[in-house]
């Protein structure tokens, strides 16, 4: 869900987000950090656990300026996540540079950086809409035609909001900064690999009950099928 762009506030520029490396590749427009988001089905969440940073790879969901994460209450990473500060990170891959000298090759991406305290959800429609928002970022379509959570499944789940505050963007696109003395010898090849994820041909689970048919919000999204 994106605001108008009139309404949306720019990235702030604290401490903790603002670039020092290649500052000309950062992004102050919040509405890159919402597509960064938006076009992601997996984050790394950073959190201090018995004195020591640990980084655990976790899905997620965005509506406007709160990003959503879930899992068991009784996941050590989550009820560390509340004890402080976190950090959350993003990243695409969208090509290999390839430079003529080694020094010089390179990465295009995407990436995103979040800096938060997140804020336990305990209000039962608020915890119901977050867990939906996490089901549509991975797969749209999908929470209507499922089985909602149970009270005993809800209850076992910790839901967690992160403000979006407190981020910044990045983001390297185009070919390779070769320097000039290793333009002229011409002597390897210098460009772009590009690369994409998709989605490939669904496949049913073994116990799919004959005559259920891959539903359209499924098909939508797979390249293969779609070509």
């Amino acid at each position: 869900m994106t605001e108008p762009a009139q309404t949306r506030p720019p990235l702030s520029a604290t401490p903790r987000s603002t670039l020092t490396r290649s500052k000309e590749r950062g992004r102050t427009d919040r509405a890159d950090l919402y597509e960064t988001l938006d076009a992601g089905l997996l984050c790394h969440l950073g959190v201090v656990m018995h004195g020591a940073p640990v980084v655990i790879p976790t899905i997620y969901g965005r509506d406007g300026d709160t990003l959503y994460l879930h899992g068991s209450t009784g996941a050590g990473n989550l009820r560390a996540a509340m004890l402080g500060d976190i950090s959350i990170a993003v990243t695409h891959v969208d090509g290999i540079v390839y430079a003529r000298s080694a020094m010089h090759f390179s990465m295009n991406y995407r990436s995103a950086v979040i800096h938060a305290r997140p804020t336990e959800l305990t209000d039962p429609e608020e915890r119901l809409h977050a867990l939906r928002v996490i089901v549509e970022q991975a797969a749209p379509g999908a929470w209507d035609e499922v089985r909602p959570p149970s009270k005993k499944e809800m209850a076992a789940t910790l839901v967690l909001a992160v403000d979006l505050a407190e981020a910044s963007v990045k983001v390297r696109a185009g070919g390779p900064r070769d320097d000039e003395a290793d333009i002229k010898p011409d002597s390897a090849w210098a460009g772009v690999l590009p690369l994409r994820q998709i989605f490939e041909a669904p496949v049913p689970a073994d116990d799919l009950a004959p005559g259920i048919e891959t539903p359209a919000h499924v098909l939508a999204r797979c390249d293969v099928v779609n070509r």
